[in-house]
């Protein structure tokens, strides 16, 4: 009996697996936390925002407006997962430091990630994927990438693209109404 319900286990999990698109095929550790998040298992099928993000940046503030639009677009299946990079030297060095940065000075509840490479040889599995589909590689902190539910379509965003009142909210509105 044992040995069938392992066999159940392990069809359904290589069926979930099979379904999921390989960009999504990317794990990774939750900011200041041993969890690790699996992105196929987490964002299947939802509107997904990616930020290379930094503690000490200009565009720093800009954390403000990605929280204000995840807490408008999350129940309707838009995430929000933020990378920070030290890639532009302007992420602090300490994690707890980051940690800080996002969740006390702006109330970030959407996924924060450890700190990671976004650019480069050095990049993430994921990171790498977007420049190749996309042909753009963050230029500097709070690049945007928006995936739709089927992981099929990625768009990328400059830095200056401000997250709420334009076109990469609009685009996450006809996103989210495919």
């Amino acid at each position: 009996m044992k040995t069938l319900a392992c066999l159940v286990i392990l069809l359904i999990a290589n069926s979930a697996a099979a379904n999921c698109n390989s960009l999504l095929d990317f794990d990774a550790q939750k900011l200041r936390s041993s969890e690790q998040i699996n992105f196929c298992n987490s964002f299947k099928d939802k509107v997904l925002l990616v930020v290379n993000t930094a503690s000490h940046c200009g565009f720093t503030a800009q954390f403000a407006d990605l929280q204000s639009l995840y807490q408008k677009y999350s129940s309707k299946g838009l995430e929000i997962v933020g990378f920070p990079s030290n890639d532009f030297f302007q992420e602090a060095s300490d994690e707890a430091k980051t940690a800080e940065v996002c969740y006390i000075n702006y109330g970030v509840t959407f996924t924060m990630l450890s700190p990671s490479s976004v650019r480069g040889a050095q990049a993430n599995a994921l990171f790498k994927q977007l420049k190749q589909i996309t042909g753009s590689q963050p230029k500097w902190n709070f690049s945007k990438y928006l995936i739709d539910r089927s992981a099929n379509s990625v768009k990328y965003y400059k830095p200056t693209e401000n997250p709420l009142g334009g076109a990469l909210e609009a685009d996450i509105q006809k996103a989210l109404s495919m």
